[in-house]
């Protein structure tokens, strides 16, 4: 399991569970991984969610010629309701022609579509995630909602996001701070 290097007063580079009594219907049962903590918010992306969207049809919309029939059936995750006609590719940190937006030596997620001709030409980062949308929240809200009992916060990890299943990510996630989902009650207090 390789960590992911944050710094300790920001959420970045870290993972948000939804606890199970969060019934908001973008985020019941995700895992998001928060690429971005500062005094103008957070941003991240929803890790276990799926579109109805193919890589393909991705490729196709863009222009980029692909002959790739697997790497064209691979799924399009739901990366959350902010912008949701915008691309967020999640990928590990590799020297490439394009540009991310962050890059913390472990992870990158660049949204430049530079990076998808080079998925196409097999000439991209071996491991990644294509995420439509992200999850945004205003400053001092996601820490409103942690202390209501919203989420829990887990250490990243790259891991989680590219050798768990989707299907299992949740569960994962959960065991990294030792809980069993069966455990988890729907409803939460504070000492």
């Amino acid at each position: 399991m390789e960590s992911l290097s944050h710094n300790d007063s920001t959420l970045s580079h870290q993972f948000i569970v939804a606890m199970p009594d969060l019934h908001d219907p973008w985020f019941s049962g995700t895992v998001s991984y928060l690429f971005q903590h500062d005094e103008d918010g957070c941003m991240g992306l929803v890790i276990n969610r799926l579109t109805s969207m193919t890589l393909g049809e991705v490729f196709d919309s863009l222009d980029i010629p692909c002959d790739d029939e697997e790497l064209r059936d691979r799924n399009v995750y739901s990366g959350g309701p902010v912008m949701p006609e915008h691309g967020f590719i999640i990928h590990r940190s590799a020297e490439g022609p394009w540009s991310s937006t962050v890059n913390n030596g472990h992870i990158s997620i660049t949204t430049s579509p530079d990076i998808l001709e080079a998925i196409a030409k097999g000439r991209g980062p071996e491991d990644f995630l294509v995420c439509l949308g992200c999850s945004g929240w205003s400053p001092g809200q996601l820490e409103g909602e942690l202390k209501g009992n919203a989420w829990l916060t887990v250490p990243g990890d790259l891991a989680l996001i590219f050798e768990e299943g989707i299907e299992t990510r949740y569960d994962a996630a959960l065991k990294r701070l030792g809980i069993d989902k069966m455990f988890l009650s729907d409803s939460g207090g504070q000492a």
